[in-house]
């Protein structure tokens, strides 16, 4: 290659948002394979790198929880420095105190305004750090009562799937991991792409709590699937002026049976559900660029242009102008 295209190219790679996973000894190995599905694969069906993706460990070999593999091959520690996004380690023995040295590039980190995440047990290595107290934060509901008698100065919310506490993010247990990583797609590229890595994964792309902070909360362990033909349903017909009745009607149950399935299998409401379903698909018609938000608070069911804004606005903290700008064609 000549020297400029070399030069013009490794320019290129250091604009890609660079993610960082520190592997430390006895890491669990889903959440790592969970944070290289979303954010260190390539990504053809979207025509570009949406990560520069990097795993460092303390060590030359890092052995993994219980003995199962061992690491080996990747960056020395010293490339947590790099991170615009840095993954702290997870492991399951959470007595064991972390490594100084991976707690200071935690800190390191968070001093010089990086992204942390922190998924499953995570979260104890942040909270060791120092860098969540007075914060929100989620751990897996197993080490709750531990969490909480070792770090009161965190608020911890063990209800939910995962916290987005803005430069901090924390996830309750393994597939949570998927529901954070995603979440943190669509933060950085908006939904469209988001939903298109979510199809690669074969995973839902949004279970959404209909809050501003994106908190969201987890599925029963034993899901009545009888929702999923009206879910379906509704979803090809937003544009149409849904009523919580036409859904019952649909699912053949009454309003307030409907209600209690919702609240049951999903924990929040069938107009709060139908509300973001409206919005991500008004979102992804803007990510697309159509320039109406006339039509595109016609065309996903949110009526008119002000309403639109207005949850807009709750829901990202930004205009749909602005959100244009930053996940709109000409941004890509």
């Amino acid at each position: 290659m000549p020297k400029e295209s070399s030069h013009v190219a490794s320019q290129v790679a250091s604009q890609v948002h660079r993610v960082v996973v520190i592997v430390d000894e006895n890491s669990n190995p889903f959440e790592l394979g969970c944070a290289t599905e979303v954010f260190g694969l390539r990504r053809p069906e979207i025509g570009r790198d949406l990560y520069d993706f990097r795993l460092c460990s303390p060590e030359p070999r890092t052995l993994m929880r219980d003995g199962f593999f061992t690491l080996t091959g990747v960056a020395e520690l010293e490339a947590a420095d790099t991170a615009d996004t840095l993954i702290v380690p997870n492991r399951p023995d959470v007595d064991v105190p972390r490594r100084p040295a991976v707690l200071d590039a935690v800190r390191r980190a968070h001093a010089r305004g990086a992204r942390l995440v922190g998924f499953c047990s995570g979260a104890f290595t942040l909270a060791e750090a120092g860098v969540l107290d007075g914060r929100r934060a989620t751990a897996h509901w197993q080490w709750a009562d531990a969490f909480r008698a070792r770090f009161p100065a965190v608020r911890l919310e063990s209800d939910v799937l995962f916290v987005d506490d803005g430069d901090i993010l924390t996830a309750a247990g393994s597939a949570a991991a998927l529901d954070l990583g995603l979440h943190l797609v669509r933060r950085d590229h908006g939904a469209e792409i988001a939903n298109t890595v979510s199809r690669r994964l074969v995973f839902a792309a949004h279970r959404d709590g209909g809050q501003r902070q994106f908190v969201e909360r987890p599925m029963p362990d034993l899901p009545d699937e009888s929702l999923a033909p009206v879910l379906a349903w509704a979803q090809e017909h937003l544009d149409q002026p849904l009523t919580v009745a036409d859904l019952a009607s649909r699912a053949a149950v009454s309003p307030a049976t409907l209600h209690r399935r919702f609240r049951a299998q999903l924990d929040t409401t069938p107009l709060t559900w139908l509300t973001a379903q409206r919005l991500t698909l008004a979102r992804r018609l803007i990510e697309r660029g159509e320039p109406s938000l006339t039509l595109v608070a016609r065309q996903s069911g949110l009526g008119t242009p002000t309403n639109l804004r207005t949850l807009l606005r709750r829901e990202t903290g930004i205009t749909p102008t602005a959100y244009r700008h930053r996940f709109g064609p000409a941004a890509n």
